[in-house]
């Protein structure tokens, strides 16, 4: 079995202590948790400050209120389908990583993983310590302290250091500490809220407003930016996966889902308000204008804070991505070698790159590999019923169940690369402009078309490649997968 336990020493998935698990398969005895206790996990880090800059720029881009508040409802609106991807963690007691076997292949997957989807991860990453980093030199400097570069990397360490201690440690310790971060981060942007509100221009009207083709236009970009942050989660099934296996699917669902959708549509609602009343283009020193000085050194720990939350699921998962991927280390080794990278480069985004352009390109890109992926993932679980053999997913031998046509599934590798085709066709922002986005007045749909492809290229060829795929059983007859 592939993993990283030792069969003779002691399993444990406790808070304060290092997870043994690795990718391997939970066994019954050691499930445990309630379905409401993923609402706490995806709240904390979804209370994020990232969000409230994202609502902002929707009214930098010259949409007012009511229509910035529409595109931030509907671009959360896929934290839905992270919600169904979570329903297979307790089903098949394993990672995304291991599930995706089913649908790409023991070598489809790894390629799939080592290529496409870990380099997304570490960028994000890099993101969140940029974030957080920036908001921490601000708190320095405020108290009159100047900043070398040696102290402004410094800074950086120690809020990675802070976040790997705790995805080191692993499940138990990251589902304990989610409840601390959900408390904290929300009474702040509570209070941030308040002052916002009162702050806010209920009347604003942008300066040139915008009709007809440039609304749509603006619009369509903006619902890709804000999808990029749900579509970009699709490993919620492995915080879901230590669940006992009749754990109510519509539980895990509808908390997974509400977890990440209420925080980040409240944020970028703030986001959009505070964008009536101050330049959102400087998020960070703007909002020092809306609210009292002693409560904006608080508000920008909490930026560090929730950057730290939002980094935790992040470093934990891409270590399981590399376990998949086929590196034999203990997920301990492989989450600390993923910090370590995601810390150098965003040292390399803050004192060589521009931060800025970097932030924006990520987003903007990102959502051509990760809006296929989560579409694939959700139909193979309406195709199989969302029913998965974790043990027999953890085989990556030629005889394994999840081999296929040596080591690939077609219909899976077919389905994301036209998906990631066909977003490329639609997709229009700073780093890329699609010859179909150009045709429709530059509206990026590359976050619709993206996922409506792969979705329909899997079933095609699912169905012409695999007619014997079982849609309502386990995955543990292999006849059916291998040719």
């Amino acid at each position: 079995m592939a993993g990283d336990t030792d069969e003779r020493e002691v399993v444990t998935d406790e808070f304060g202590r290092v997870e043994t698990r690795g990718i391997d398969f939970i066994p019954a005895e050691e499930r445990h948790g309630k379905p409401r206790d993923l609402f706490k996990v995806w709240a904390a880090s979804n209370i994020n400050y990232l969000y409230i800059v994202l609502g902002g720029l929707l009214t930098v881009s010259g949409l007012n209120i009511w229509q910035a508040t529409l595109v931030v409802v509907v671009g959360n609106l896929f934290w839905f389908a992270i919600g169904v991807m979570a329903t297979s963690g307790p089903v098949a007691g394993a990672p995304s990583s291991v599930i995706m076997r089913a649908m790409y292949g023991i070598t489809g997957n790894r390629l799939n993983l080592g290529i496409f989807q870990w380099p997304v991860f570490i960028a994000y990453e890099a993101i969140n310590l940029c974030v957080g980093a920036l908001a921490g030199y601000a708190v320095v400097e405020a108290a009159g302290v100047s900043l070398p570069v040696p102290v402004r990397v410094a800074i950086v360490v120690v809020i990675a250091a802070a976040t790997l201690v705790i995805s080191v440690y692993g499940h138990a310790t990251i589902m304990r500490m989610s409840g601390v971060f959900t408390v904290m981060l929300a009474a702040v942007m509570l209070v941030l809220g308040i002052f916002v509100v009162a702050h806010a221009d209920w009347a604003y009207r942008p300066d040139t407003a915008l009709s007809s083709g440039p609304l749509w236009a603006t619009m369509a970009a903006g619902t890709a930016i804000i999808a990029a942050a749900p579509l970009s989660w699709g490993v919620s099934p492995d915080y879901a996966r230590y669940l006992p296996t009749e754990t109510s699917a519509r539980a895990v669902a509808i908390w997974t889902a509400l977890g990440g959708f209420i925080p980040s549509v409240t944020l970028g609602v703030l986001g959009v308000l505070a964008g009536t009343v101050i330049d959102m283009a400087d998020a960070q020193g703007n909002l020092a204008k809306i609210v009292p000085a002693w409560f904006y050194p608080v508000f920008l720990l909490v930026i560090v804070v929730g950057s730290m939350a939002n980094n935790v699921l992040t470093m934990y998962s891409s270590g399981l991505y590399l376990q998949a991927v086929g590196i034999a280390l203990r997920r301990s080794i492989t989450v600390l070698f993923d910090g370590l990278l995601g810390t150098a480069l965003a040292c390399y985004a803050l004192f060589v790159s521009d931060f800025t352009s970097a932030l924006s390109g990520i987003l903007e890109s990102s959502i051509l590999l990760v809006g296929p992926s989560v579409a694939i993932y959700v139909t193979d679980q309406w195709l199989r019923h969302n029913r998965y053999d974790g043990i027999a997913l953890n085989d990556v031998s030629a005889h394994g169940v999840a081999w296929y046509t040596r080591g690939f599934n077609i219909a899976g590798i077919a389905a994301f690369l036209a998906g990631a085709a066909a977003a490329a066709l639609f997709v229009q922002n700073s780093e890329f402009a699609g010859p179909l986005a150009g045709a429709l007045g530059g509206a990026d749909l590359s976050w619709l078309v993206g996922p409506l492809v792969s979705a329909c290229v899997y079933i095609v060829v699912t169905r012409l490649c695999y007619p014997a795929l079982p849609t309502g059983q386990d995955l543990t007859t292999r006849k059916t997968f291998v040719q």
